[in-house]
């Protein structure tokens, strides 16, 4: 049996519980990706023009992350979990991806959004993925039933 990872980016927590969820459907290891300088509720205020998530998504921004995930190579599916920011994964996500040799891994996106899509993430985060991974599953995951879509999103992964 392959083993599973479900890392994961939360600011509010919405994405953290999906994850953990998640983790425990596909009986998966858990990993939390962590920026250097945290996120504040007013860093994430999308309507303020001045505010950090702003300025990173506009500047095209690395976002360093503390620690790292030991042993990786062991992984075969990762699932990564992020909130949806401008249609896409917040900056802190590509520099996690740009962080790891993604060759052989199967890469399972999950995102949690009160109104968006999924969009066109998989293809702004492809350049970031270091390897021959393939992306092979992209899901957004809001409203109601989200335990339910969860486990059906983890046993369409790994079967």
């Amino acid at each position: 049996m392959s083993k599973t990872l479900v890392a994961y980016f939360s600011v509010e927590g919405t994405t953290a519980n999906a994850a953990k969820k998640l983790a425990e459907f596909a009986a998966a290891d858990i990993f939390e990706i962590v920026p250097q300088q945290p996120y504040t509720m007013s860093d994430i205020n999308w309507k303020n023009p001045l505010a950090r998530c702003n300025k990173e998504k506009i500047g095209k921004k690395d976002v360093p992350v503390n620690g790292s995930i030991e042993n990786f190579d062991e992984y075969r599916t990762v699932f990564v979990g992020f909130p949806i920011w401008y249609y896409g994964a917040p900056n802190v996500i590509n520099t996690f991806m740009k962080g790891y040799d993604w060759s052989g891994k199967r890469i399972a996106l999950f995102a949690t959004s009160g109104g968006s899509d999924i969009g066109k993430t998989v293809a702004k985060l492809r350049p970031y993925v270091q390897g021959d991974a393939r992306i092979i599953g992209a899901k957004i995951f809001n409203g109601t039933y989200i335990d339910t879509a969860l486990k059906a999103y983890a046993d369409e992964i790994i079967k």
